[in-house]
Parts: C-alpha cells; structure tokens; sequence
C-alpha cells in the first residue's frame, strides 16, 4: 500500500513537471520524457541535468521490475527453476531469459528513428487492456477457498473489486469505440457504456443468486470457523482441479473475445498514430 502511494505521488509530481515544461518552452507536441528533459535543459541546465538522472534511475528500475516479473512468470508456466535465490547453474533458463529480455529492449531503443514515444503508448495501452482480465484471474484467486480458506475475500471486498474491474472494462471499451468510429461522441459513448455495464452486472448478480440456490448446499466446514492463524494452503500438487460453473466459463469466453478484439483495435490505434491519423 505504501508502494502504491510513493508511485501515485511520483506519477503526479512527473506529470507537474511535464507541464511546467511545457508552459516555459510554449511546446506541447512533445512525445516522451526525453524530450522533456530535453525542454528543462533549455530553460535551466541543472533542472535538465536532475530529470534526465531521474529518468536513467526510473529506466533501470523498471527494466529490471518488468523482465524479472516476466521470468518468474516464464518459469512457472514451463515448471522451471526460477528465482534469483538459486544460481545461475541452477537456474540456467531462468537467467537466459532475464538476460534476453533485456537485450531486446535495449535493441529495440537503441534502433534508429524508432518512434519511442508511440511505443511507450502503446505498450502503455496493452497493460491497461490485459489489466481487466488479470484482475478477474485473481478475483477468482482470492474467492477459492480451497487455496486461502479462512483469508477469501469479504463480500465488500469482492463489491470493490467489481466496481474496479468494470471501470477498467469501461476505459478500455472507449479505447475500441473510438478507435472503430473516429467521429464517436467520447461523453455519450462513456454515458452508454456505463449504463450498460451496470444493467449487465444486475443481470449478472440476479444469474449468480439464482444459480447458488439450485445449487446443494456445501458439506464442508465454513470458511468463518476456519482459524485464520493456523490455515496453510496445501500444496500445489494437492489441490484439486477449479471446477467452474456454466457461468463462469460464458463470462471466460466473453473476456477472451474482449482482449483479441481490444489488441486487435489497439494495433490499428498504433498504426493511424504512426500515419498522423
């Protein structure tokens, strides 16, 4: 939680500096954060100098943040030895990966009038597409009470994750409109987006109350009775396979056709920008 703050506070405070830049220099066509030291340095060399070592500092640390998430999730996908407690003759694939990751990116900014700017966008706008879908992934983690029994989640948090969830839903089903029909009203498109993801979660709610009482009542001890000190989860090759209703694979299929359709739409966004479309 600290983290979020500290991050939310930096993101803003860049945001602040980008535009002083901007007011100082009567430039607004900038398209990185390059070309905002680049601004400072004109107007103070020392304000330049500080952004640019700022801009190095945050460069390094999500480079290595972003890659090494990247190998550990490559390692558990593949069953393979990963983590940065084991050496590298231990974990070989684990740290060729890492290491190949980085040497892409780094190949990919060092080539000649690449358009770095509209990368940044770009994989900026693909994060926040992939992010409902993960999102729903660890909703439905931290509801199995096979795997946290006594720590699921309360009904309130589950409430807030949905609210969440189908605002990010929502940015990302502007993002599509838009990007189909230019000449797309931005305000009305979001009035009837929102409008819709709120009658699709009352029908969803009523299918989901419907559903649990047709369904026979558990046999097994309840989650409140389960003594939240000494619960471990089992281990993995003891869990039984997710089980999931009609329900939940119909709204698997539907989050599948989202993502394809939303990077398919994101690709043509990207290739218009890179037009001056």
């Amino acid at each position: 939680m600290i983290g979020a703050f500290v991050v939310i506070i930096g993101a803003a405070a860049l945001v602040m500096v980008g535009d002083f830049a901007a007011h100082v220099s009567g430039k607004t066509d900038f398209v990185d954060a390059g070309d905002i030291a680049h601004l400072l340095g004109a107007h103070s060399h020392a304000l330049g100098s500080i952004f640019a070592i700022v801009l190095l500092d945050a460069s390094i640390v999500g480079a290595a943040a972003v890659t090494l998430a990247s190998s550990y999730a490559f390692g558990d996908v593949f069953g393979m030895k990963h983590s940065l407690h084991r050496g590298f003759k231990d974990a070989k694939a684990f740290y060729v990966s890492y290491c190949t990751m980085i040497a892409l990116a780094a190949a990919i900014v060092l080539i000649p009038g690449a358009p770095l700017g509209l990368i940044t966008t770009a994989v900026q706008a693909l994060a926040g597409l992939l992010l409902p879908s993960a999102t729903v992934f660890l909703l439905l983690l931290c509801n199995d009470r096979e795997v946290l029994g006594p720590w699921v989640n309360r009904p309130w948090l589950n409430a807030v994750a949905g609210v969440i969830v189908g605002v990010l839903l929502l940015l990302s089903s502007i993002l599509m409109a838009t990007t189909m029909f230019k000449d797309l009203n931005v305000i009305a498109v979001t009035e009837y987006l929102a409008g819709g993801l709120v009658v699709g979660a009352g029908i969803g709610f009523v299918a989901l109350r419907l559903m649990s009482r047709r369904q026979p009542a558990a046999t097994v001890k309840p989650v409140d009775e389960l003594d939240r000190d000494t619960w471990r989860m089992p281990p993995l090759a003891l869990l039984e396979p997710v089980q999931w209703n009609a329900g939940t694979r119909l709204g698997m299929i539907a989050l599948r056709s989202y993502l394809v359709v939303g990077a398919i739409l994101l690709v043509v966004k990207a290739i218009q920008i890179s037009h001056g479309g």
